[in-house]
């Protein structure tokens, strides 16, 4: 559903790399100061109950506000939504680094700062996931999404090394600092690229009619309501593996640094290669079966990495893992894009990133404690057979099977 002037021609591969460009050099930054943050609050105060508040406001604000920021992407210019956002992040990080730099060190602050990071990106996620259709041609768009999602898995693997080096040499402040640096560079960047408003009929309604209006189009559209509760399902139980075994590593295999970070090595690697491996040959894919294949995955690794006895093994399911991720994310968000009209796609996304922002946290508030009651073995391997039942019922239902009908006609790749 690409608007019809970037059908054809080549011309829109300059915005598209400035676009991807500035987007990742702000995305580094901000993982930068998520790292440090995190650490800061490890190091300073080694309490339990404030990374859990961390936590809170750190992702609750997100939730809450993309009920509206799906909304404002659709009424307004996507491009200065995201812009906008971004320079509200960065103000909010350049005023914790001078107040840090001043000698305030109050949690309130960095809890604060927190929430508008947090915040911003409730505004940027649905603005930035509607913008990519405007910009790349309908029948590139799963290989950009794929390419994009290869580009974050890089920076999953750099940014911590990063990190960890400025953390060790330099005081907190000057992380804030390069993140400031690194959103301005994106802002400047997306100002280069020409995006026009998406048109809406005249006597726009209201916001609440908007939201309203959303929800009834999510709900009656059959392809959209089946990915989103499908993506929920999947999202809650895929807490388990993915914050669990690090628990399990400790508890079974022995708590050395470098067996923790040899997990998370496996994971990120195995993101690059199927981010980059969707981007290449993407045209060839169909979305949904690769979707529902990916779901599947989830939940047969979940079950061998809980009968893993051999960390090296463990390993490599979690390198399945990092490869199920693309799998299923980039497809997904390709078919809403293709699938969903431009107008509304806005509001769809913000639902979407309400799922994603709460499902996880979720998955870890039911499967967090059984960790304590059960063995993190057995949880993975209740949580991958729950995975596996989930994708067979996604395919009982009449909604399933006409939402699989409807993206095997306009979707899957010839």
């Amino acid at each position: 559903m690409s608007p019809e002037p970037n059908a054809g021609g080549t011309a829109w591969r300059r915005p598209v790399a400035l676009f991807l460009t500035g987007q990742s050099v702000s995305l580094f930054g901000s993982m930068l100061v998520q790292y440090a943050v995190m650490w800061y609050l490890t190091l300073t105060t080694k309490d339990g109950g404030v990374l859990a508040l961390s936590t809170l406001f750190g992702f609750g604000p997100q939730a809450v506000i993309s009920i509206f920021g799906g909304v404002w992407a659709d009424r307004h210019n996507r491009k200065w939504l995201i812009m906008g956002a971004d320079a509200a992040i960065a103000v909010a990080t350049l005023g914790l680094a001078l107040f840090m730099l001043a000698g305030n060190t109050e949690l309130w602050l960095i809890f604060a700062v927190l929430a508008v990071r947090s915040t911003g990106a409730g505004i940027q996620t649905p603005a930035v996931a509607a913008l990519v259709p405007q910009l790349v041609p309908d029948e590139h768009l799963l290989r950009i999404n794929g390419l994009n999602q290869s580009i974050q898995a890089g920076m999953m693997l750099i940014a911590p090394a990063v990190a960890a080096a400025l953390y060790a040499t330099l005081p907190i402040e000057m992380i804030f600092f390069v993140d400031v640096s690194t959103a301005l560079v994106g802002i400047g960047l997306l100002a280069l690229i020409p995006v026009a408003k998406v048109p809406r009929p005249e006597g726009s309604p209201s916001y609440l009619t908007d939201l309203i209006e959303g929800v009834r189009y999510a709900h009656g559209h059959h392809l959209v309501r089946w990915l989103l509760g499908l993506n929920a399902v999947v999202m809650v139980l895929a807490g388990a593996p993915s914050f669990l075994t690090p628990l399990m590593v400790a508890r079974s295999f022995g708590d050395e640094v470098w067996k923790l970070t040899g997990l998370e090595l496996s994971f990120s690697i195995g993101m690059l290669i199927a981010g980059a491996t969707i981007g290449w040959w993407g045209d060839k894919l169909n979305r949904l079966a690769l979707i529902l294949l990916a779901s599947a995955a989830f939940g047969v690794l979940g079950i061998g990495m809980g009968l893993s006895t051999n960390l090296w093994v463990l390993y490599l399911f979690m390198f399945g893992i990092g490869i199920a991720v693309p799998a299923f994310t980039t497809p997904m968000t390709t078919a809403l894009q293709q699938s969903v009209e431009p107008e509304t796609q806005g509001r769809v996304f913000g639902f979407f990133g309400i799922v994603t922002s709460v499902a996880m946290p979720l998955g870890m508030a039911l499967f967090g404690p059984l960790s304590n009651v059960y063995s993190v073995e057995v949880v993975l391997i209740g949580t991958g057979i729950a995975t596996l039942i989930a994708v067979g019922l996604a395919l009982l239902p009449a909604t399933g099977r006409r939402a699989l009908a409807l993206g095997s006609g306009s979707l899957a790749s010839s």
